[in-house]
């Protein structure tokens, strides 16, 4: 069976090849470029003559202008109204169609069509007193109909507010940029050459300096040989053991040799590796401003003889062209959020790029224009890149030892060699599709960091980049952004012809178009102005920066606390607290979980007791707080995860998969106090508010996770929606569970569920509460009410941490 990626031509059902391909189009549709015609009257088209049917979405033909089918008379929505007959209507600046300003019964108005918010932000089509007296005829365009992609380019331009370009091969041939890049590929040919030889002569030169050095050292070894085997000419048996002992010392002195060759070899290679590095990304450097002037001059001409955007009503005075230098590095005027809130506004454009990385590429000229081909603004251009580096998946590509540079697989020679990287990669593209993008380099919180660890050689430099797009420079991060191949929970649709349907890819968004205020707590550039902060920090305050990964900014998360730092100093008692702050909207969902250990080793126990009970995890408000006891002085690392799932999610208790949002050093200097671990609880948060937030469960009497008590305790819980099969457990250290389930019983009186504690001696205990829904038991019969049960099984709701006392008796 033909896989999808091989393209079929809509036509003719036959395979279309890469040279005489047309498309991705509609629901990526391919045609070969003699078959891509009008299907009415077989009319050549091209990629700015052809249109799609206007009154049929079902329909993926191709069409001219005389034959496209429109849509009838007195049918009018946002999904019968095609985005190119929208551009092609006459062009109006101080006129509204009647039927949206009209001013009898029946007709439709802005609020009616959902295009007041269009018509008032920034377009004025009238004069300065707004008069909209004046109609000659009707204008629709994208900006003002109220379909998907005007609404995804609302959203991805409420701050940024820019017109939509004309693509790249409205003012530049691609035959004009295909000779740059082979221009530009032969000085590649000629520095990969050049380091071909340089590799060759370090080899010869390795090679010989060890042969040298080993025939002198054998020299050595054989004339003192020599010398004693004279004086033991006369004893056969000395002479023997002299010849074992020559014997074990030369290959003593091959293995020492060997391993001395080794280390060498591995530090040269790793130099002449950073030299070529250089050497490629000075050339990229070079390369990608000549690109950038190509395409600059070539976009100066076509400004001077028409228009550059497609929809061009927009006053003089308020167009910001694409600058033609890079600008000089600023902290950006609006936050991520102002130009994007949901990733999901680029679904088409992400759709692209996932098509386009399936199949490979001769040039760099192909690939970005099958990029960018659809993209209306700088910001889609670089989405589009940065998505085509992240599902490729560059890390795990196999490279034959003969690829030909002409060769798809040859365009991505330098990660083969390993001489250019995902961010020289970006940037080189970038340069194609008329992006400024600079690569910068620094230190990062990467892959074996610690909190704690100071930045004092090389081992954590790493390099990212910055791209200008919405008015400022941006980081972009393609390494930390890529993310493997997985298998997709939801079954593969019926009729798909290939298992790619049963696929999805994960990427990380955190890491495109970065906010600086959260890009610095990972990344510190070694020129201060590209931190794009206000104000800039040291590296001392870089690295006393909490050590947070993405998923922290995914779930809004903040620390309340000014004074949290990478590593927190308990006090005397051996005790420190860190307090992280959830979004109002994530309060519900949101669960927590920890690990603690020792600091040097992954030892998680003290004295055979889990490190986890020297740690009190409670929720108030919209705070959660870890309040860690160390049990003895020394060094800790607390990494505390979280994952965000419904009630119902977590009803089924099914394992839940945590991911680290933060990690934390403890040191304890000087301990003055023994500390007890916490009793033998459950994991997780303590307190009744897991109990509200997941099971409805609102507690009467106790709503604070500790619990003075004095013999005998009720704690009184009402119930919101149906609950069944309560249970309380108690816990004590140095008492069997066992023996202490009798002293916990509980019973319910209509909404109210009451549990009874009686404590069979003084102490601390932990009380752990079970419970399930009632309609998780299920109504039907037979298999299916067993299947029911099983899945469904009891469910941590809540714990309390209970001091019990005879002073605490009322």
């Amino acid at each position: 069976m033909m896989n999808f990626y091989e393209n079929l031509c809509f036509r003719c059902d036959q395979t279309v090849y890469q040279v005489d391909r047309v498309g991705p189009l509609k629901d990526f549709t391919f045609f070969h470029q003699g078959c891509f015609k009008c299907s009415a009257c077989g009319t050549k088209l091209t990629l700015k003559t052809y249109y799609n049917n206007q009154d049929s979405n079902d329909d993926k033909e191709v069409y001219c202008v005389s034959h496209v089918p429109k849509i009838g008379p007195g049918h009018l929505d946002g999904s019968a109204v095609g985005i190119r007959s929208a551009l092609n209507v006459p062009k109006s600046f101080n006129y509204v169609n009647e039927q949206i300003r009209g001013g009898g019964k029946g007709t439709f108005d802005a609020e009616a069509l959902a295009i007041k918010p269009h018509l008032n932000n920034g377009r004025q089509h009238s004069g300065e007193n707004g008069n909209f007296s004046d109609h000659q005829y009707g204008r629709f365009d994208a900006s003002a109909l109220h379909i998907a992609h005007a609404l995804r380019a609302t959203e991805l331009q409420r701050s940024y507010r820019r017109p939509i370009e004309k693509p790249l091969d409205s003012y530049l041939d691609k035959d004009t940029q295909v000779r740059l890049e082979m221009k530009h590929r032969k000085e590649e040919d000629d520095l990969y050459r050049k380091f071909a030889r340089q590799r060759e002569e370090q080899e010869f030169k390795f090679k010989e300096e060890f042969r040298e050095e080993w025939e002198k050292e054998l020299e050595k070894l054989t004339s003192r040989f020599e010398r004693e085997l004279a004086n033991k000419r006369k004893k056969p048996d000395e002479q023997k053991v002299l010849t074992l002992r020559l014997q074990k010392e030369r290959e003593d002195l091959e293995k020492n040799l060997t391993v001395r060759r080794d280390k060498k070899k591995e530090s040269l290679t790793r130099k002449l590796l950073e030299h070529e590095r250089a050497a490629t990304a000075a050339l990229v450097e070079k390369q990608s401003k000549e690109m950038m002037n190509l395409i600059n001059e070539k976009r100066s001409e076509f400004m001077r003889a028409e228009s550059l955007y497609i929809d061009d009503d927009y006053q003089t005075e308020e167009l910001f062209p694409y600058p033609s230098n890079p600008p000089a590095p600023q902290p950006p005027g609006v936050a991520k959020t102002d130009i994007y809130h949901n990733p999901l506004v680029f679904a088409d454009i992400d759709q692209i790029a996932i098509s386009v990385a399936q199949e490979d590429q001769k040039t760099f000229t192909d690939l970005v224009r099958m990029l960018i081909g659809r993209c209306g603004s700088d910001v889609e251009k670089a989405r589009t890149i940065f998505r085509w580096i992240t599902v490729k998946n560059l890390n795990t590509m196999q490279f034959d030892d003969t690829v030909r540079t002409d060769t798809p697989m040859g365009l991505l020679r330098g990660i083969k060699h390993g001489t250019e990287s995902y961010h020289v990669l970006f940037k080189r593209i970038c340069s194609y599709a008329g992006l400024h993008c600079v690569v910068i380099k620094g230190y990062s919180k990467s892959a074996g960091y610690q909190p704690g660890v100071r930045f004092e050689d090389n081992r954590f430099r790493n390099s990212w980049n910055a791209v200008y797009v919405a008015g400022a420079w941006r980081f972009v991060q393609c390494n930390w952004g890529a993310r493997h191949l997985v298998n997709a929970k939801e079954v593969p649709k019926p009729g798909s012809k290939s298992k790619s349907d049963s696929l999805r890819y994960e990427y990380d968004d955190h890491y495109f178009l970065t906010d600086p205020k959260e890009f610095i707590y990972e990344f510190f550039p070694l020129q201060s102005e590209w931190q794009l902060l206000k104000t800039t920090i040291t590296l001392k305050e870089f690295e006393d920066l909490p050590f947070v990964r993405s998923l922290f900014f995914r779930y809004g998360l903040y620390f309340p606390d000014e004074n949290t730092k990478a590593v927190m100093v308990t006090d005397s008692t051996g005790a420190v607290t860190i307090r992280i702050g959830m979004p109002s909207n994530m309060q519900a969902s949101l669960i927590f979980h920890y690990n603690l250990k020792f600091y040097d080793n992954d030892t998680d126990t003290f004295e055979t007791i889990s490190l986890k009970r020297f740690v009190m995890q409670s929720v108030v408000g919209n705070v959660v707080a870890f309040r860690v006891h160390a049990p003895c002085s020394g060094a800790f690392l607390l990494d505390i995860f979280a994952n965000a799932v419904t009630p119902r999610e977590y009803l089924t208790g099914e394992p839940m998969k945590f991911k680290s949002v933060c990690k934390f050093k403890i040191v304890c200097e000087d301990l003055q106090t023994v500390m007890v671990p916490l009793p033998d609880c459950a994991s997780g948060e303590w307190g009744p508010m897991k109990a509200t937030r997941l099971f409805g469960l609102v507690p009467i009497t106790h709503q604070d996770a500790l619990i003075f008590a004095g013999r005998e305790l009720e704690c009184q819980f009402r119930m919101s929606r149906p609950l069944t099969d309560f249970m309380a457990t108690l816990h004590k250290n140095g008492s069997e569970e066992k023996r202490l389930a009798k002293y916990a019983t509980h019973y319910v009186t209509g909404d109210l569920v009451t549990f009874k504690i009686s404590f069979p001696e003084e102490g601390q205990y932990g009380m752990d509460i079970y419970t399930r829904e009632v309609n998780s038991m299920g109504n039907s019969s037979g298999n299916n009410a067993e299947q029911s049960n099983e899945k469904h099984l009891l469910t941590h709701c809540c714990k309390y941490l209970i001091n019990s006392s005879k002073r605490n008796q009322v």
